[in-house]
């Protein structure tokens, strides 16, 4: 990391922000038989003992109306007693056709138990499965549960078990709603939606909590500095010298009813023509938890000729008070698309800082990289607990650092996309690149689940809410 870390140097930014509160209670299921609606959930198991290691429901919900459904309005329970009254469960997704990243899965106790059923597994979508058209299914989602302490599962017992169900078929022993609409199967007895409802178990509800939609119409709209954002525009690194930081470059839109944020860089070859983005918090508030955005790499320009050293952005970040002191902290996803730092092609590095001396340069950090190609929409989470810092990437563990790097104060949130040199593109044809965001969520002192982050963000979607902010100043 020696060459990389001559060229780089992130900008001191400050942070604050938005947002609110986590899951709201879930509606309980009617007891009676949703029939036709407007899906139909067809079931298999992956696991067909009376116990087993973990219990695998496999679902395909296929869209049985006339018209396009959006699966992020879809919920489906899969009712289980629980192996004991203090026992607690993790969900994963092994595969599906929709993409696990786009696939949630969270926990709850019915408000009225019955022989076969306490609890339910409650799967979603979030806006990344995208739709259904009439007639279509969202193919395989082979999905899994297990006990917290891996001791085998009984589900001989389970409300939605069925044992003989090698393939898939229609099955009405799980529920599935859209929005609060029963649309098919039959919830155990007592378990109507007019009923108290015990919130999920899964993700925690408590913490304070940052989140925003980034629902502006424009770099200058006076909700973001409101916010707690900041749209930089003043002079300094990293980058290219001569380089500008450009807020007109800041922009906001709307694609299938979701609000995007985008960062477009631009240059002609010179750093007097470089314009870069960058968007952070006001406020340094932010220290442990989990941390988590939406973001769209880029590996071409948008206009002109490609290959530029480019860096592309989510991290956090506070301001170094002298040379290798030791309360600086920073935490970083940065994706190189054509190289740079001394390599050569598609790089994405996770780099957690414990501080550094800027001259001569001398860095203290941890880092992990994968040599690839990340075009496109990713989901980003980083946790940051008293002993660990982990990254995940589209739901995978990506990395794992050291408590040698965990931060001694708090932060700011930064989005940034800038040029590292001129090398990597000599012409003085003009080009752009864009980097795209959906969201930012950061729950406080909370280590949450990439599923677990999934679901909160599909709550507040449903709910409306496009910015909260609970998080104490520091």
């Amino acid at each position: 990391m020696t060459t990389r870390a001559k060229s780089r140097m992130h900008t001191v930014a400050a942070a604050a922000a938005a947002l609110g509160l986590g899951c709201a209670g879930l509606l309980a299921l009617p007891s009676t038989a949703g029939a036709a609606g407007a899906l139909t959930v067809q079931y298999k198991t992956g696991a067909s003992g009376a116990t087993a290691d973990q219990s695998e429901p496999w679902l395909k919900v296929i869209n049985s109306a006339n018209s396009s459904l959006q699966l992020s309005q879809v919920k489906v329970r899969y009712y289980f007693k629980a192996d004991s009254a203090d026992t607690t469960y993790r969900f994963a997704c092994s595969w599906a056709v929709k993409g696990c990243a786009n696939v949630t899965g969270i926990f709850g106790t019915l408000a009225h138990p019955t022989a076969t059923a306490d609890r339910y597994l409650e799967v979603g979508f979030t806006s990344g499965a995208g739709s259904l058209a009439p007639g279509a299914d969202t193919g395989d989602l082979q999905l899994r549960f297990y006990q917290s302490n891996w001791q085998s599962v009984k589900q001989s017992d389970d409300y939605s078990f069925g044992a003989a169900q090698n393939s898939y078929g229609d099955w009405n022993k799980v529920t599935a709603q859209v929005g609060s609409s029963l649309e098919w199967g039959t919830a155990p007895e007592g378990n109507d939606p007019g009923g108290p409802t015990d919130p999920p178990t899964d993700p925690p509800g408590e913490g304070a909590t940052l989140f925003d939609d980034f629902n502006y119409t424009s770099h200058s709209d006076a909700k973001l500095s409101e916010h707690g954002w900041n749209v930089r525009s003043n002079s300094g690194g990293p980058g290219v010298p001569g380089a500008t930081w450009s807020p007109q470059n800041v922009t906001f839109s709307t694609e299938s009813g979701n609000s995007l944020m985008n960062l477009e860089t631009s240059s002609s070859g010179t750093g007097e023509s470089t314009k870069q983005t960058e968007v952070l918090t006001k406020s340094m508030k932010f220290k442990n938890g989990a941390y988590a955005a939406r973001v769209k790499f880029s590996d071409a320009p948008k206009s002109g000729p490609d290959g530029d050293h480019l860096v592309q952005t989510f991290f956090t970040i506070n301001d170094l008070k002298a040379p290798m002191a030791d309360d600086y902290s920073e935490y970083d996803f940065e994706y190189l698309p054509n190289g740079g730092w001394g390599e050569s092609g598609n790089i994405l590095y996770t780099t957690s800082w414990e501080t550094y001396n800027p001259d001569p340069w001398q860095a203290v950090n941890q880092h992990t990289e994968s040599r690839q190609s990340f075009t496109g929409w990713h989901d980003l989470v980083l946790t940051i607990d008293n002993s660990t810092i982990k990254y995940y990437v589209d739901g995978q563990l990506f990395g794992t650092h050291d408590a040698t790097y965990l931060p001694e104060r708090g932060m700011s949130i930064n989005f940034n996309q800038w040029l590292i040199d001129l090398n990597g593109q000599t012409s003085t044809t003009a080009r752009a690149y864009d980097e795209g965001v959906d969201y930012v969520l950061h729950v406080k002192d909370q280590v949450l689940t990439p599923a677990q982050v999934a679901a909160r963000i599909n709550t507040y979607r449903q709910a409306g809410t496009t910015f909260e902010d609970t998080v104490p100043a520091s």
